[in-house]
């Protein structure tokens, strides 16, 4: 039955047979391997936290073995040394909070390169000042990724007054392409002795496509950064693929490998771009339907920042409500309707449930933060319900922030194998929608009179790109 669903289709039958068993846990056999969807916090917490051990490793597939390049990087590689080996890395070398300042100069370029972008789509006569924020966004984020690893914003000229060039149209359209895709269900990934044969759901030509697209861009810098540093012309880092490359091991050897990079380098992307231009673009849309909301955060942003100057990253601890409006959208608009999937590695007990090694445990982005016993009112976007709440209170009593540790809902995941960007991913954002609510005022276009807040067919993205009006609120001169 499962062989004639499209891969978008079985995150929904799955849902539905949940909701058809009234459970908040379950086992479906598909092929040879037990797949557990997860639904509630409080047994989403045992598995992550009470039992994280057991289940700190990754399933293997078709997908990822080809955008990981044979599991030599960190979100995909199975529990072992090359993760532990990579993980290290990620935490301790490229993005620790030290690194993370180290990059601010390069993320401030880009929002203030966001509020350039925007600014002359105001002022065109071609555009009227409607802006399609999906495009914003998602081009915000892979700027920032790609100026962190090669120092650019563009792989070609780019295009005018800041907008992307058709190269980084294609890069990004890439990066989508593999993200739709990595976790898809796809028949051969449960029935092995299919694996190779033939590509059943067309899933690996379109990885396959995407992947080269992505290395066409990023190999040729690669292979010249690694020249450089071989011949000594470069000895100064400055941006993480230098860090990458100069990484010496106990014996002064190179640390990765030119291939390592590579596919790191991709991973990076896929992990940056998808969270933070998702729940801006859908927290735009439902603070447009509801424009108290809006006033709101904009009051918030003038009274923290004003107007005369832009938002800065230092900002961030005291934009309250603007952090809850986007933990608000985060809760009920995930990227994914699962998080990754987390691999038993022995048998295991799981809030009194037996779970078989090499069960596939699946935790519902989509259900948990829905789930009308946590929740009052799930399907309603109420920001406010994230002001002076328990996780607060323990993070100090007064600031939001955006991870969500007890599992009620997942903006970056937690355990081993948690999200180690959470500083980045929070950053990024937050300076996002910041400075596209304290930069403009947004309304609807001409005879429109509300945004269609429905979920594509095919993924959980907003069903049409958000396109809205904006005018600058602020003086000329502080549009860089």
């Amino acid at each position: 039955m499962l062989a004639s669903k499209s891969s978008s289709s079985v995150p929904k039958w799955i849902h539905n047979v949940m909701k058809e068993m009234n459970t908040e846990i379950a086992c479906i056999r598909l092929g040879n391997v037990y797949v557990i969807p997860v639904t509630c916090p409080s047994i989403a917490r045992e598995f992550l936290r009470k039992n994280d051990a057991a289940f700190a490793s990754r399933p293997i597939s078709m997908s990822t073995n080809i955008i990981s390049n044979g599991y030599s990087t960190t979100i995909f590689a199975p529990f072992g040394d090359q993760w532990k080996k990579m993980k290290k890395i990620f935490v301790n070398d490229l993005f620790s909070p030290r690194k993370h300042q180290w990059l601010q100069q390069k993320r401030n370029e880009e929002a203030d390169n966001l509020m350039f972008y925007v600014y002359n789509k105001c002022k065109s006569n071609s555009h009227h000042g409607l802006v399609n924020v999906r495009v914003a966004a998602q081009h915000y984020c892979g700027n920032v990724i790609r100026k962190s690893f090669f120092n650019t914003r563009y792989f070609g000229k780019g295009g005018e007054h800041g907008r992307p060039g058709l190269e980084e149209m294609e890069h990004i359209n890439s990066v989508f392409t593999l993200l739709k895709y990595v976790y898809a269900f796809s028949v051969s990934d449960y029935i092995p002795c299919l694996r190779g044969v033939v590509d059943l759901d067309g899933h690996e030509s379109m990885i396959k496509k995407a992947m080269m697209n992505m290395s066409k861009y990023h190999d040729p810098i690669i292979e010249e950064r690694f020249k450089q540093w071989n011949e000594g012309s470069k000895t100064d880092a400055e941006d993480l693929l230098d860090v990458m490359i100069s990484l010496k091991d106990a014996n002064n050897n190179k640390l990765l490998t030119k291939e390592e990079i590579k596919s790191q380098i991709i991973e990076y992307m896929l992990a940056v771009v998808d969270n933070p231009s998702n729940a801006v673009e859908w927290a735009l849309a439902e603070m447009i339907n509801k424009p108290e909301l809006l006033q709101k955060a904009t009051e918030e942003l003038d009274n923290v920042v004003g107007k005369h100057r832009l938002v800065q990253e230092s900002d961030i601890p005291n934009l309250n409500f603007v952090k809850a409006c986007l933990r608000e959208s985060f809760r009920l608009h995930p990227m994914v309707p699962f998080n990754v999937p987390h691999v038993a590695m022995k048998d295991t007990m799981v809030a009194n449930y037996f779970i078989p090694k090499g069960s596939h445990v699946l935790l519902s982005r989509q259900e948990l933060g829905r789930n009308p016993k946590v929740w009052n009112e799930p399907h309603e976007f109420k920001p406010e319900r994230h002001l002076n709440n328990n996780n607060n209170k323990k993070n100090g009593g007064s600031e939001v922030v955006l991870t969500e540790p007890d599992l009620r809902f997942i903006s970056f995941s937690t355990g081993r194998r948690g999200c180690p960007g959470t500083l980045l991913g929070t950053t990024l954002t937050v300076m996002l929608l910041a400075r596209l609510l304290h930069g403009f005022t947004w309304s609807l276009p001409p005879n429109v009179s509300r945004i269609k807040l429905a979920e594509s067919k095919g993924d959980m993205l907003l069903c049409e790109p958000l396109m809205v009006v904006a005018k600058p609120r602020l003086a000329a001169e502080l549009y860089p």
